[in-house]
């Protein structure tokens, strides 16, 4: 990457800021992003651990950061393992949904983990689905371990049962709430599925359904683990980072042109790709050693340090 060797000492532990920098950088925060020039023609940015801070909102200065990056003509881009439905809602609490936001559904975006990637005027120009065995398997592994599982099918959800945890996927993540199928088949037949998504503790993800769903998934597909306390099965070689590697190809973009910010497993490989790579420092230690930078984090209002300290 360009300028390597000068960020892998930006994250060196101990590494302090220069006196000129840190003024420089407040004077940035105070909101005179308009005396700088943009280092960056796209910021591509995850959600959960990330731009939403452990209430799952976007913070005030958050938005107001990525307010003031696009009045510079720079486009942020979402790429989260969360539906667009989600996003549109989270962003609008902060009106930065819509015409004038960051994300419509007329925009660009990455949504569940790069399976399915939007681009120009927000047309679908991807999508990879789950094997439907590996789907059929993991409901029923679902039903006897009495472990909720929902699978993600375009902009809905669906699942077996209603069950707290699978509530909370509405009520605190404010994804579309889930639809309670009669039975496996019936679930399995009412439209494509991209990702499947166990709820438990971070114990018995941690302990039982991860070491499990790793070796019954070889060759078929691929966990994924954004937080502690869930487990996805996705499409085997899915990354957010091959879905912002489609998006920038159908946009024309350069790697050279992007900053990219994240906190989880499912963000190394985005972190890899852009030019710059932020980190939270609420993020997997994975990831923080992918980055190139570990900034502020989630509940710090990270993503808006971010911008300020290294997108201008």
């Amino acid at each position: 990457m360009a300028e390597e060797e000068e960020r892998n000492g930006s994250k060196e532990k101990g590494s302090t800021e220069s006196a000129s920098a840190a003024e420089e950088h407040g004077r940035k925060k105070a909101g005179s992003l308009h005396n700088y020039k943009p280092k960056f023609s796209y910021i591509f940015c995850d959600m959960d651990g990330t731009l939403l801070n452990s209430k799952s909102l976007v913070s005030a200065a958050n938005a107001e950061a990525l307010r003031e990056a696009s009045s510079m003509g720079v486009k942020v881009v979402l790429a989260t393992g969360k539906t667009r439905p989600a996003a549109i809602t989270l962003l609008k609490m902060v009106d930065l949904a819509g015409t004038d936001g960051i994300v419509s559904e007329n925009s660009p975006g990455v949504f569940v983990q790069g399976l399915l990637v939007y681009g120009k005027e927000g047309k679908e120009i991807h999508r990879t689905n789950l094997d439907p065995d590996v789907c059929k398997e993991a409901f029923h592994y679902s039903v006897e371990h009495n472990v909720p599982l929902v699978a993600f099918s375009e902009n809905r959800l669906l699942a077996l049962s209603s069950h707290p945890l699978v509530d909370s996927l509405n009520t605190i993540y404010h994804e579309p709430k889930a639809e309670i199928m009669p039975s496996v088949e019936e679930l399995l037949s009412s439209g494509d599925i991209q990702k499947v998504l166990f709820l438990d503790t971070a114990e018995g993800v941690e302990g039982k359904i991860r070491p499990y769903w790793s070796e019954a998934t070889k060759g078929r597909a691929t966990v994924v683990q954004a937080q502690a306390d869930m487990l996805e099965i996705v499409p085997p070689a899915t990354s957010k980072g091959n879905g912002v590697k489609m998006l920038l190809d159908h946009l024309g973009v350069t790697a050279n042109e992007v900053m990219a910010i994240g906190d989880g497993e499912n963000d190394i490989e985005m972190m890899q790709l852009a030019s710059l790579g932020v980190a939270m420092s609420n993020g997997c230690e994975k990831t923080k050693a992918a980055a190139n930078v570990i900034g502020a984090s989630n509940d710090e209002d990270g993503v808006a340090d971010a911008i300020y300290r290294y997108a201008f």
